[in-house]
């Protein structure tokens, strides 16, 4: 999308965007003396100057592709049938319905500030430019430790799922092969990574649109013989099952289901577009949760009873004969429907280790270029790719994935737990970043019209986004207190919290950092105008738009 406004324009080739006029930071024309990192330097990660580069070489399908992979995966395919347990039918469609507009609110705050700046890791750079500089280092390695200890999840996820077709062979073997694959698509380049998850997120989307078919198929009797149409919304439990406590038991769940969906804000910093392709991908959010996951979960709670014990056994990859979506194939008619879903799952935890690698070696290389971690992560190959960084991450989501041979499968789970407590976190550093960001814009002068993408319903989306964060974090724990106390589930639960403020704390005392103020935090430098004036991202035709396009586009139209 153009910026649109009244001041000059600047043309390259066939291309007219307009330029705004930005004003000084404060009523003198001067910065103030709190920049962003200390003694008032810009961040060499917004200063490629001539040290190494990542390589532009994500198109505008792996981006779309990129931003519904991170949304597909094993919480919905598995996980989703214990949300219609807790709450029954119409409770977990309500509960997807909530965390579903969270997780919108989110992805669009996110899209502006990563239109505005294009960074490989928005959690830290935003937090360091926007909060504080000790704020931008927590968020960043937590991020980083989220993600590498759900790279050692999936990993142990491949070694289990393989074993239901091969169950002589130990797991293990097929979680290093999963390893060595995942590995390859990063090293190779930017571009193996992007083909790749365009290809695994393509099979994801095909499985979902098969499952919304023979579910409908399913529920008016054409297969399966039995017209189930809206019984199963009648029986003992439904529509809704434990009422408020039952949904905030789904919405919990929801969450963990969404998490994946912000990589593609990592992805910024190799888009060869972003001012057309980042709000391009991230707004297609909106339609995908309403259309993949609202659909889906309707058809499970139609087909399948809130109070079929095997919902509640279903909860990791190793479950996938009860699936809810194996469930609801076996009922069609389809025997197969196992070996389907076990197939579709092993590509879905490809795909999550495959993400989850490729947004540690960006958020790391881009923390070592802030220095905030050791300069030899700097090192990027001919391809663009960190590759130290690459290597780092692979060796410990290894050794969080041996932590499940250990015989000790109660310390697996709490390092899983707390990987995705700080999920949620970081999304309330987004939300929080945001709200700064707008804030930051409009006491500096600057014009709305001029953001290359503006988020709809500010401040409304991040305040909403943050708050409904904040009860999910603090409700997770309720099954641990109540009805009876569980020590080790509850200090798993709330772990990361004390351990963010910890790390946050610690460097903001050895770096002697300061919150920034409005009036000087740095809203040009590194900026997608500069980028493009400097020639280092290429300008674009604006394509030609149908009218349905306009049309599904509503929710971000550029005058909201």
């Amino acid at each position: 999308m153009s910026a649109s406004g009244d001041h000059g324009s600047i043309a390259v080739g066939d291309v007219h965007h307009h330029e705004p006029q930005y004003p000084p930071a404060d009523a003198t024309g001067e910065k103030g003396g709190d920049g962003y990192v200390e003694g008032g330097a810009t961040p060499e990660s917004v200063l490629d100057g001539d040290g190494p580069k990542l390589k532009r070489k994500l198109k505008g399908r792996h981006m779309s592709m990129i931003a519904i992979g991170g949304t597909i995966g094993t919480g919905l395919f598995i996980g989703s049938g214990s949300t219609l347990a807790a709450a029954g039918p119409a409770g977990a469609l309500v509960a997807f319905l909530v965390m579903g507009t969270m997780v919108f609110f989110v992805c669009i705050s996110l899209a502006e500030m990563s239109t505005f700046i294009p960074t490989s890791d928005p959690f830290n750079h935003f937090a360091a430019r926007f909060l504080d500089p000790s704020l931008g280092f927590a968020f960043g390695w937590n991020y980083w430790a989220s993600w590498m200890l759900t790279v050692g999840s999936e990993l142990v996820a491949c070694g289990i799922i393989v074993q239901y077709w091969l169950p002589h062979v130990h797991g293990a073997v097929w979680s290093m092969v999963a390893l060595v694959i995942i590995f390859l698509l990063n090293a190779i380049s930017v571009r193996g990574y992007g083909e790749s998850e365009f290809w695994m997120s393509m099979l994801k989307v095909l499985a979902v649109l098969v499952f919304i078919v023979v579910g409908i198929l399913t529920i008016t009797g054409v297969t399966g013989g039995d017209h189930i149409g809206g019984r199963n919304w009648h029986v003992e439990g439904a529509p809704f099952k434990d009422h408020i406590v039952g949904i905030l038991k789904a919405c919990i769940v929801a969450a963990f289901s969404f998490q994946g969906t912000e990589i593609v804000g990592v992805t910024v910093g190799e888009c060869a577009n972003p001012r057309r392709e980042v709000p391009r991908a991230i707004r297609s959010v909106f339609w995908r949760i309403l259309f993949f996951y609202i659909a889906s979960i309707l058809i499970i709670g139609l087909v399948i009873r809130n109070d079929d014990p095997n919902l509640l056994n279903a909860s990791g990859a190793g479950d996938v004969a009860i699936s809810p979506f194996t469930m609801v194939l076996q009922k069609a008619g389809a025997p197969w429907g196992a070996d389907v879903m076990n197939a579709v799952v092993l590509v879905t935890v490809l795909s999550a280790g495959n993400s989850g690698i490729y947004a540690c070696t960006r958020v790391l290389w881009v923390l070592a270029k802030e220095g905030k971690a050791p300069r030899f992560f700097r090192r990027v190959t001919k391809k663009g790719v960190p590759i130290w960084c690459l290597v780092f991450t692979a060796l410990w989501s290894t050794v969080a994935f041996c932590t499940s041979l250990a015989s000790n499968q109660g310390v697996y789970t709490f390092l899983i737990t707390i990987s995705g407590v700080t999920g949620m976190g970081f999304w309330f550093g987004i939300g929080l970043c945001h709200y700064r960001f707008r804030r930051a814009y409009i006491v500096q002068g600057y014009d709305l019209k001029d953001l290359p993408y503006r988020a709809i319903l500010f401040p409304f989306g991040p305040i909403y986004a943050c708050t409904l964060l904040v009860i999910i974090i603090i409700g997770q724990g309720y099954g641990t207190i109540w009805p009876k106390f569980d020590a080790v589930n509850f200090v798993s639960t709330y772990l990361a919290i004390p351990l963010f403020v910890i790390i946050w704390l610690v460097w903001k005392y050895t770096k002697k950092t300061k919150w920034i103020k409005l009036v000087d935090v740095d809203l040009t430098t590194g900026s997608l105008l500069e980028l493009e004036r400097n020639g280092e991202i290429e300008l674009f035709p604006e394509p030609g738009e149908s009218r349905w396009k306009k049309y599904i586009r509503w929710p971000h139209r550029k005058t909201a």
